[in-house]
C-alpha cells in the first residue's frame, strides 16, 4: 500500500467515524429527550434550547439523526465507490508484470526536462520553463497552459511550493481552457494560495480576507456549478489548514470521479465538493502573478463515467485543433 491509497482510506475512515459519532450522539438526544420540552445541549452544559411550538425536540433530533445518517449513506457510497476505482488500480500500478498493471498506472505529465505535454493558452514563452528537474512558473501574465489531452476520471498527483509570500496559483480540472475576461477558463478549480494572500490582499478596509481562502479551497470558475462539502457561499473550503508557507513543498492528491473531487493536502484529505456541471475536460496550470515551482504532476486515468452521455465534456473543439 503506497502513500496515495493510505490517503485515500485515511481521509473515508476519519469523515465516516467523524459522521457516526454524530448520528450517534443525536440518536441518544433524541431518545433522552422523549417528550421533555428542553433539549440538545449535553448533559454537562446544563443547559437546553426551548422546543420550537411546544413540540418535543426528541423527536426533531431523531429525525435530524435520520437525515445525517442519510448523507453518511450517500457520502459513503460516492466516496467508497471511488476508493473501489481507485485501490485496486493503485496497487496493480505498482505491482510488475502486464496487462492491466500497466494500463492502470501514473503517468509523469511533467517529465523533468521539457513541456511536451502542455499547449500554452494565454501565457508568453517566458512564462512556464524547466530549471534544475522543476517547472518554474514566472506567475505573469496572468493565464494559463493546458494538458494536451483531455481527462475525466482520475487520480492527480501534484507537488508544489510558492516562491513569494502571499503567491497565487492553482490547478484547474475539467477545464475548456478557453480563457474569459479575467484570463482564465472555466473549470473545476483547486487553489493554490501562499499563505499570507489573506493578509497582503486585503479588503479595501484593510482587513484581511477569509482564511479559507488558502489550504486547498475547491470552487467551480468561469461559471462551473458544482455542490460545496464545507461551504463558503459556493466555494468548499478546508476542514483544517495544512499548506505549507512559501519556500516549502506542498503535495496535493487529488481524486476526481463523475463529477465529485476529493483532495488530500500533505496526507490528509481535507476538502472535497460534488455534482459539478463539467466532468471532462483539459487539466490547466495557472499563473496569476507570483512565482511558483513544480516538481510532480502525475496522473493515473480511471475508467469513464457518464461525462459524454449527459453532455458535461468542456474544450471538445479545442482537440480537433492541431496543438
Amino acid at each position: 500500500m503506497n502513500a496515495v491509497t493510505i490517503d485515500i482510506v485515511a481521509g473515508f475512515t476519519s469523515c465516516s467515524a467523524a459522521w457516526q459519532v454524530s448520528v450517534q450522539w443525536l440518536h441518544e438526544q433524541g431518545e433522552r429527550a422523549g417528550s421533555k420540552e428542553s433539549c440538545g445541549a449535553p448533559e454537562a452544559s446544563g443547559k437546553g434550547f426551548p422546543a420550537p411550538n411546544g413540540r418535543s425536540c426528541g423527536v426533531g433530533l431523531l429525525r435530524d439523526a435520520e437525515r445525517l445518517s442519510l448523507g453518511m449513506s450517500r457520502l459513503r457510497f460516492g466516496f467508497a465507490g471511488a476508493i473501489l476505482l481507485a485501490l485496486p488500480l493503485v496497487s496493480q500500478g505498482e505491482e510488475s508484470g502486464s496487462g492491466q498493471a500497466e494500463e492502470f498506472s501514473f503517468v509523469e505529465l511533467f517529465n523533468g526536462k521539457d513541456l511536451s505535454n502542455w499547449v500554452d493558452v494565454n501565457t508568453s514563452p517566458e512564462t512556464w520553463s524547466v530549471k534544475n528537474g522543476l517547472l518554474v512558473c514566472t506567475g505573469k501574465p496572468i493565464g494559463v497552459m493546458r494538458s494536451t489531452k483531455m481527462y475525466e476520471n482520475f487520480i492527480l498527483i501534484v507537488e508544489w511550493r510558492h516562491m513569494e509570500a502571499g503567491g497565487n496559483s492553482g490547478v484547474f480540472l475539467w477545464s475548456d481552457a478557453k480563457p474569459e475576461g479575467n484570463r482564465l477558463p472555466r473549470g473545476m478549480e483547486v487553489q493554490m494560495l501562499e499563505l499570507q494572500w489573506p493578509y497582503i490582499h486585503t479588503h479595501r478596509n484593510g482587513k484581511p480576507r477569509h482564511l479559507g481562502y488558502v489550504s486547498g479551497e475547491l470552487f467551480g470558475a468561469g461559471g462551473m456549478r458544482a455542490v460545496p462539502e464545507n461551504p463558503r457561499g459556493s466555494r468548499s473550503m478546508s476542514y483544517e489548514m495544512r499548506c505549507k508557507g512559501h519556500g516549502e513543498w506542498n503535495r496535493y492528491v487529488v481524486v476526481a470521479v463523475d463529477g465529485t473531487v476529493k483532495l488530500s493536502i500533505n496526507g490528509k484529505f481535507v476538502n472535497g465538493i460534488r455534482e459539478a456541471d463539467g466532468r471532462k475536460g483539459f487539466l490547466c496550470l495557472e499563473a496569476e502573478g507570483a512565482e511558483i515551482h513544480f516538481r510532480r504532476v502525475s496522473i493515473m486515468e480511471l475508467p469513464d463515467g457518464r461525462a459524454e452521455e449527459l453532455g458535461m465534456v468542456l474544450g471538445r473543439e479545442l482537440t480537433e485543433k492541431k496543438d
